[in-house]
C-alpha cells in the first residue's frame, strides 16, 4: 500500500477542479485519491531503489518493497480495513502492508526471480506456446520445469475442498530462495505468526550466510483441514538476523475462497 487519499497532485489547468456556488474553479493542482495516487508513490520508490541498486531486477525491487512494509499504523495498532468495520486488515485487503522507503533501501534479504521463473509459471498455468511467445516476444521458451510456485515474497494456500470428509487434512508446501544483500556474515532465524487451526513449519528455520549475494533455500509447509471454516486466516513469516538489524516479513494467507475459472 501507499498513500492514496486526499493527495495533492498535478491537474490539467483547462479542466474543472471544483465548483463553488455554481462557479467553475480551475487550478494546476487538485486533491485526488485512489490507486492512481498510490501507484506513483510506489513507482517513485521503485525508481529510487533502481538508482541505488541498478543491477537489481524488478522482482528484487518488489521484494524489498514488500518485505519491509509496515503492518502497524501510526498509532501503533494493526492497519484497519474500513470495509470490515475497522477490523485489522488482512493481506488480501492491504497486500504486504504500508510501504516504508527507508527500510526498503536496506532489506537484508530479497526474493528474486528470473525470466525463466516466469516462463515456468506460465507453463504451470497451462499457457500455450503461442501465448507464451506473445508475452515473452521470443520463441526460445522451454517448459521443462512448469511450476506454480513462483519465488514470490508471500504465500497463499487454498483449503476449499467442499466435498472433503470430516476431519480430513491436507498439507501444502512452498519452496523459496532468498538472497543475502545485507552484511556478508549473517544468521537469520524464522518466526511464524500462529494461524488459527493450522500448523505452519519452516525448514530449515535458520539460514546462515557467509558471503554477500549468497543464496539459501527453505520450505514453508501449511497443514490443516481440507475445508477451512474461516474465509481468511492470515499471519506472517519473519526472518530476523541475529543482530536485529533486518526484519524480512512475508504475509501468509490461508483461505476457503474458491477460485472461479
Amino acid at each position: 500500500m501507499a498513500p492514496g487519499d486526499s493527495v495533492l497532485a498535478a491537474w490539467p489547468p483547462n479542466l474543472e477542479a471544483a465548483s463553488v456556488n455554481d462557479d467553475l474553479m480551475y487550478s494546476k493542482f487538485n486533491l485526488l485519491w485512489g490507486t492512481s495516487m498510490a501507484c506513483p508513490h510506489v513507482s517513485g520508490i521503485g525508481a529510487l531503489l533502481k538508482a541505488v541498486y541498478p543491477n537489481w531486477s524488478p522482482a528484487a525491487i518488489r521484494s524489498a518493497l514488500m518485505t519491509t512494509s509496515d503492518q502497524i499504523d501510526n498509532t501503533g495498532s494493526p492497519i484497519k480495513d474500513i470495509g470490515r468495520s475497522l477490523q485489522p486488515a488482512h493481506p488480501l485487503a492491504m497486500g504486504a502492508g504500508h510501504v516504508n522507503p527507508n527500510k526498503a533501501l536496506n532489506p537484508g534479504l530479497i526474493y528474486d526471480a528470473t525470466v525463466q521463473d516466469y516462463i515456468d509459471l506460465l507453463c504451470g498455468l497451462n499457457f500455450t506456446q503461442k501465448q507464451i511467445k506473445t508475452i515473452t516476444r521470443t520463441t526460445s521458451n522451454n517448459c521443462f520445469n512448469p511450476s506454480l510456485d513462483l519465488n514470490y515474497p508471500s504465500f497463499i494456500a487454498f483449503f476449499n475442498d467442499w466435498f472433503a470428509e470430516p476431519n480430513s487434512t491436507t498439507m501444502m508446501e512452498f519452496r523459496r530462495t532468498v538472497t543475502n544483500v545485507g552484511d556478508e556474515r549473517s544468521t537469520y532465524k524464522a518466526n511464524v505468526t500462529p494461524l488459527t487451526g493450522l500448523k505452519v513449519t519452516v525448514e530449515p528455520d535458520t539460514l546462515v550466510f557467509k558471503t554477500k549475494y549468497e543464496k539459501k533455500s527453505f520450505k514453508l509447509r501449511i497443514e490443516g483441514p481440507k475445508q477451512l471454516a474461516d474465509a481468511v486466516v492470515f499471519g506472517y513469516l519473519t526472518w530476523e538476523d541475529s543482530g536485529k538489524k533486518h526484519v524480512v516479513t512475508s504475509p501468509i494467507v490461508a483461505t476457503s475462497y474458491k477460485i472461479e475459472k
